[in-house]
C-alpha cells in the first residue's frame, strides 16, 4: 500500500516538471535621461515591470518554481520632447539548463531598438492577448513588446525540448505582432519596418518554408548540448550536423533573419565546444563558423585552434 502511494506521488511530480514559465530580471538604465527627472518613476517601473512578467500565467502548463526559465529584461531609456515617453533600447536574453550540469545556454540574446513607451508613476500595466492596442498605444506598446518577448522566450525553448513543441507560443507572439498599436509612429511590428524586427522574427519561425530551424533548436539543445556532460564527442558530432544545418539553410536562404539570430548569444559557447575536438573537427568547425556567424568570423579563426 505504501508502495503504491510513493509511485503515484513520483509519476505526478515528473508530470508537473514539465512547464517552466519565467524567472526574468529587469533592469531599467536611465543614465541617460538626466537627473532632473524624478528616479523614483524609474524604479517604480522597474519593479512594475518584474511582477508584470514574473506573476503572468503565460503557459496552460503547471510548472515548479525551480522549472521557470532564467531571463533578462534590460532597458536603457532615452527621452524625448514629450513628457513621460521614452525611446528604449531594449535587451532580452534568455538560458536554457543543460541536462546534468548547472550551466545556461544561450537560448536568445536580442536588442531590440525600436521600442517606444509612455509610463506615468503607479500606472497599471495591462496585457490582453485579445486587444494588444488597448486605449492608449504608447503605453500599450509596453506590455506588448514585453508579451511578444515573453512568448518568443517560451517558443525557443519548448522547441529546443520537444519537436515543434514552441509552435504554441509562436503563434501568440504573433498574435500580438497582428494586434500591436499602429498610432503616432509606433515600429518594429509591421514588415516594412525593417529587415530584423519583430515583425520578421516570428514569421520565420512560423514560416511553413524555414521549419527546418525548429529541427535545429530541438538537435542543437536535446542531441547536443544535453548530451556533452556524458559523451562530448556524440555532442560534438551533433552539433557539427546543425551546423551543416545551418549552413544548407543559409544558402538557399541568404537574408532570413533567423538564420543569423540563432548565433547570438553563442559565439563563446561553440568556442568551447569545438576547442576540445579533434584536430579535423576543429577545422572544419571553424572553417562552417566563419561563414555562418561572419561578425565573430575572426574569433573563430583565432581560438579555435
Amino acid at each position: 500500500m505504501y508502495k503504491i502511494i510513493i509511485v503515484i506521488v513520483c509519476i505526478l511530480t515528473f508530470n508537473f516538471s514539465n512547464a517552466q514559465e519565467l524567472n526574468a530580471r529587469v533592469t531599467v538604465n536611465t543614465s541617460s535621461v538626466g537627473t532632473t527627472v524624478n528616479q523614483n518613476v524609474f524604479q517604480t517601473l522597474q519593479s512594475a515591470l518584474t511582477t508584470f512578467i514574473n506573476n503572468r500565467k503565460w503557459t496552460s502548463d503547471n510548472f515548479l518554481p525551480n522549472e521557470k526559465i532564467d531571463c533578462s529584461f534590460s532597458f536603457t531609456l532615452q527621452p524625448t520632447d514629450d513628457q513621460d515617453v521614452y525611446n528604449v533600447t531594449l535587451t532580452v536574453q534568455a538560458g536554457r539548463p543543460v541536462y546534468n550540469t548547472s550551466y545556461l545556454s544561450p537560448i536568445i540574446n536580442f536588442q531590440d531598438k525600436d521600442v517606444q513607451v509612455k509610463y506615468v508613476q503607479y500606472q497599471q500595466l495591462q496585457f490582453s492577448d485579445n486587444n494588444v492596442a488597448g486605449t492608449n498605444p504608447l503605453q500599450s506598446n509596453l506590455t506588448a513588446v514585453i508579451a511578444y518577448y515573453a512568448y518568443m522566450i517560451l517558443g525557443f525553448d519548448y522547441d529546443s525540448f520537444s519537436p515543434r513543441g514552441g509552435d504554441v507560443y509562436f503563434q501568440k507572439a504573433q498574435n500580438v505582432v497582428n494586434n500591436a498599436p499602429e498610432d503616432r509612429g509606433i515600429t518594429g511590428w509591421k514588415a516594412f519596418d525593417g529587415v530584423r524586427n519583430r515583425y520578421w522574427l516570428v514569421e520565420n519561425m512560423l514560416n511553413q518554408r524555414y521549419t527546418i530551424m525548429h529541427d535545429v533548436y530541438y538537435n542543437y539543445y536535446r542531441k547536443g548540448m544535453d548530451k556533452l556532460y556524458d559523451d562530448d564527442k556524440t555532442a560534438r558530432t551533433e552539433i557539427m550536423n546543425v551546423l551543416n544545418q545551418l549552413n544548407s539553410f543559409k544558402t538557399e536562404n541568404p537574408n532570413v533573419m533567423i538564420s543569423q539570430f540563432f548565433f547570438q548569444g553563442k559565439t563563446t559557447e561553440l568556442i568551447n565546444i569545438f576547442s576540445k575536438a579533434a584536430m579535423d573537427d576543429k577545422a572544419r568547425a571553424s572553417d562552417l563558423l566563419q561563414k555562418l556567424d561572419i561578425t565573430n568570423a575572426n574569433r573563430y579563426k583565432e581560438e579555435i585552434k
